[in-house]
């Protein structure tokens, strides 16, 4: 059994292909989302989910959400006591996911397909399959998350022709693929993207325009828990705005109620620069494919951003149509692993079918060149590998010495598109020795391998004695050796996982301290009161007792939610 996996910034979910289609895996709380959050629990357990996400405004020294941005970097997460990297916290949450799956199918899951962003680095791919590891699985592949939406979308059409577009603005990450669907052949044209642009950048913004329309004081600015509670607050007003035409925001301090009201104008307006970045990829893949807007059949949204408005009517704008919306733009991601979990086990549904991909951004290393009228110019880039070239690929290319004698050659290695080396993205440094020698008699072969899933190889030849050289990455701490892996999975096994089983009730009251933290008066007296009976019925242990407070508990919870902006403080 192969699980495909959408391991998304602000939610996750997972997979399977079951008989000739896929199938989204609910969690133990009946939903197919996860959160992508984690918590300590106030007795050292693990909470992973909505659970965890409740706990972020309650607890927010002890839970963490948005590692994915940190996947790839040396940065840690300190939850209470303990530090954590991002790919371990990343394996709480796979880990997760595979035992829902486990429970619903009753099976083991030994492998997956876990999707990244186009735009996803060496680094942050090779932190990704770490990730997997760590939480117990085989990575059978990295895919692409454009990619993935077009296999869930181009699944329906294998008979047919189509040209399309992928517009995946996610949590976190924006990328745009353009794909040609024709004879059962899924081609991805050109890729391109944004790393640092996603929804979280909408509600960031949106929180500093609070800051300064509802006058917060810089103190509160700093407190963490209020800081929590006003991401929460502004990420639901941004939802609710999907649906309403006005929102407001209201966060309270215990003393003051600070209030902003939003609508979809000044949405537009406070995000115009988020909303002009979208363009640039777009317009990039767009001429690398060398396709016409006119000849794009559709437009596919993936990504929970795009629920916004204000971003679906850009899209419309930019298109001069409105864009597909028969799948679930949260879901579609997770459905297209599934799809290429089916082909990598040769189901029967899938026959013929061929995927290809291509390498998002340009990789290659910096070199000198030489000046009208003698002298050289360093640190200039030398693409080995074009952007959108299909992949797998390997092309190599022939370098010298910048002088005669020289004793070391420096290969630095890089992805990006800019001009100067120095303006792209480093990904590792190999250093050669060189046998004395003339500089044109002294050539090194450069060769460059990126595979399906992202990673890239690198390898230098001395062609005068036939003498290999692979690259070791130096001075990126962002990566974890096989022996860091083993051990570091070997501590997240001894971790005590909050049992599945009871993590409906422990999302409850993760729930009602939340809602408690944000009552006063005689409304906070009373869900206090109602939260120590709940405990009381969980320390019966009789679930014949937990069933019906569970759902009383849930009721007074749904009560609260709906009416505390209404209740007199005492």
């Amino acid at each position: 059994m192969i699980v495909g996996i959408d391991l998304g910034t602000t939610n996750s979910l997972v997979a399977v292909w079951e008989n000739g289609a896929p199938r989204l895996i609910p969690n133990s709380l009946g939903d197919v989302l996860t959160p992508s959050c984690v918590s300590v629990d106030d007795d050292g357990s693990i909470l992973v989910g909505r659970a965890a996400r409740e706990r972020l405004q309650t607890h927010p020294q002890h839970s963490a959400a948005n590692f994915k941005r940190l996947m790839g970097s040396d940065k840690t997460l300190m939850l209470g006591k303990r530090a954590f990297r991002p790919e371990e916290l990343s394996a709480l949450i796979l880990r997760s996911l595979k035992e829902d799956v486990e429970a619903a199918l009753g099976q083991p899951v030994l492998e997956a397909i876990i999707t990244v962003p186009a735009y996803f680095s060496d680094a942050q791919r090779k932190a990704t399959r770490a990730a997997g590891q760590l939480a117990g699985l085989k990575v059978e592949r990295l895919l692409n998350e454009p990619t993935a939406a077009a296999l869930a979308y181009g699944i329906h059409l294998r008979d047919s022709e189509s040209k399309f577009l992928v517009f995946d603005l996610g949590g976190d990450t924006f990328d745009v693929s353009v794909l040609d669907l024709f004879e059962n052949v899924m081609e991805v044209r050109a890729s391109a993207g944004d790393n640092h642009l996603g929804g979280e950048d909408f509600v960031a913004t949106l929180v500093e325009r609070f800051y300064d329309a509802a006058q917060v004081p810089a103190s509160l600015r700093r407190d963490a828990r209020f800081v929590q509670r006003l991401h929460a607050q502004v990420e639901q007003a941004k939802r609710n705005l999907s649906e309403a035409p006005q929102a407001t925001v209201r966060v309270g301090d215990g003393q003051t109620d600070y209030v902003m009201e939003l609508d979809e104008a000044a949405l537009e307006k406070s995000c115009a620069t988020l909303l002009a970045r979208l363009r640039h990829p777009v317009e990039r893949a767009l001429r690398d494919a060398r396709l016409p807007i006119a000849e794009l059949d559709n437009i596919v949204l993936a990504g929970g951003a795009t629920r916004m408005p204000t971003v679906r009517r850009m899209v419309a704008r930019m298109f001069g149509r409105f864009p597909a919306c028969d799948i679930n733009p949260d879901e579609v991601v997770a459905l297209g692993a599934a799809v290429q979990a089916g082909l990598k086990m040769n189901d029967a549904a899938l026959d013929e079918v061929v995927m290809t991909d291509v390498a998002p951004y340009s990789l290659g290393t910096d070199t000198a060149i030489s000046l009208d009228g003698g002298g050289m110019s360093q640190g200039h880039f030398d693409p080995i590998i074009e952007r959108n070239t299909v992949i797998p690929v390997s092309r190599v290319k022939r370098y010298y010495p910048v002088q005669d004698n020289q004793a070391v050659v420096e290969l630095n290695i890089f992805q990006g598109e800019a001009r100067m080396a120095a303006d792209n993205i480093k990904l590792g440094q190999l250093k050669i020795k060189l046998t004395p020698a003339p500089r044109d008699e002294n050539p090194v072969d450069v060769r460059l391998t990126y595979d399906v899933n992202g990673l890239l190889q690198v390898e230098a030849t001395l062609v005068r004695t036939g003498e290999v050289h692979t690259l070791v990455i130096e001075g990126n701490p962002g990566l974890l050796s096989e022996q860091e892996i083993a051990r570091r999975f070997a501590a997240l096994s001894e971790l005590k996982i909050h049992p599945r089983d009871r993590m409906e009730n422990r999302t409850l009251l993760a729930r009602g301290e939340r809602q408690y933290q944000q009552l006063r008066g005689a409304a906070r007296e009373e869900l206090g009161q109602q939260i120590v009976h709940f405990e009381r019925a969980l320390e019966s242990q009789d679930r014949h007792v937990i069933a019906p407070a569970a759902d009383r508990f849930r009721q007074v919870l749904e009560y609260f939610e709906h009416q505390s902006f209404l209740l007199p403080e005492d």
